[in-house]
């Protein structure tokens, strides 16, 4: 997978820490991070959604605590 493939995150300020995103065809869409790169997460766009809105209504905010 060549470099263009993948778009930064408007969230990810500039240097370390920054998400990437990749959607090589509708059914997947691919994340990694800056800091490890070679390390990518495969999912649906089905499977983001829903924890993107898990997230947002604070349903994984327990996940955070010790």
């Amino acid at each position: 997978m060549s470099a263009h493939d993948w778009r930064k995150s408007s969230y990810s300020s500039e240097g370390n820490a920054c998400l990437y995103l990749s959607a090589p065809d509708n059914t997947t869409i691919r994340l990694r991070e800056s800091d490890e790169p070679e390390t990518i997460l495969t999912t649906t766009p089905t499977a983001l959604s829903a924890l993107i809105r898990s997230a947002k209504a604070g349903r994984l905010d327990h996940l955070g605590t010790a």
